[in-house]
């Protein structure tokens, strides 16, 4: 009999797709589903670590989809966001994406040294200014009190913390993709000094922020409670880190929305063939571990059945 294939196989002995290589910064959940031959939405892929109790993002985005025929403005985003921050609107600036932040910053005042393992868009080089990721991206750990940056990554704090900002000196680069579970509508965010926040905007190109991010984003910020949602994922948490420990994985300790596994070999490729995906660390200089993003409780028995299910 053929096998059903508008669903994951997993559990015939038989099924062994060719696992596509993991890319470099995970979030493979389409290609995966085209080795599989599933629709990507029966992927559970914990390889993008994005909020798992966060609001349905389409239903939300869906009210403003008369944004797409016109040219987009920023300022109402801008200013709902920087009201949710605490501070004037002359102290963010959005972008497309943290990928765009990083770029923007990047550019303007480059990169030094970094404390490896560090993600992988951060600059690196001899000297200069240092960046870095908090919590750290990959372990998963907020940065001590002495750990000084002149650059400092956020995109994951907020569902850390249960805070939009530590409040370091610096300059701070995030992304709403992370806390709002939104990576396709690309929402990031540069926190700076408004002299700072002036020269990244020359270098900015025009209309980065697409119209229905502008648009849905004063709403997508409504719905967004940091103390619940922080709360809400430690326990999730908890809950990842102890059945990854029944397994052997070797979970370490995390205050963020994932957990690095040290002994993570073999793992993605064997949860692959069940239709869950797990980030692969090698591109952090970390071969033989293992990244997981915290699923809700639907996932975690989907992760276990996987798990049990074997390779």
């Amino acid at each position: 009999m053929t096998p059903d294939r508008t669903s994951p196989d997993r559990t015939s002995p038989d099924l062994h797709p060719v696992i596509p290589p993991p890319g470099i910064h995970g979030g493979d959940g389409a290609a995966l589903a085209a080795a599989l031959g599933i629709d990507p939405g029966q992927v559970l892929d914990l390889s993008a670590s994005l909020n798992p109790v966060a609001p349905d993002v389409a239903e939300i985005t869906a009210r403003h989809l008369d944004a797409l025929a016109r040219y987009p403005d920023p300022a109402t985003a801008t200013g709902a966001f920087a009201q949710a921050l605490g501070v004037e609107p002359d102290r963010v600036l959005l972008t497309n994406g943290g990928a765009e932040a990083i770029a923007l910053v990047r550019a303007e005042v480059g990169g030094g040294a970094a404390e490896e393992p560090e993600f992988g868009l951060h600059p690196r080089s001899p000297e200069g200014p240092r960046w870095r990721s908090n919590p750290n991206n990959p372990l998963g750990l907020l940065a001590r009190p002495d750990q000084q940056a002149d650059v400092w990554d956020e995109a994951y704090y907020p569902l850390s913390a249960g805070e939009w900002t530590a409040g370091r000196p610096g300059i701070v680069v995030g992304s709403l993709t992370k806390l709002l579970t939104c990576p396709g509508l690309r929402i990031g965010y540069v926190l700076a000094d408004p002299d700072v926040i002036v020269r990244l905007q020359t270098r900015q190109p025009d209309w980065s922020l697409n119209g229905l991010a502008a648009e849905s984003l004063p709403d997508l910020l409504d719905a967004v409670d940091l103390p619940g949602w922080s709360s809400e994922i430690a326990r999730l948490r908890g809950l990842l880190t102890g059945l990854l420990d029944k397994h052997g994985l070797d979970p370490r300790p995390s205050d963020a929305n994932f957990v690095l596994c040290a002994n993570g070999h073999g793992l993605r490729t064997r949860l692959a063939r069940h239709a869950v995906l797990v980030r692969d660390c090698t591109s952090y200089g970390l071969p033989g571990h293992a990244r997981l993003a915290v699923p809700d409780e639907v996932g975690l028995a989907r992760l276990e059945e996987a798990l049990c299910a074997g390779g």
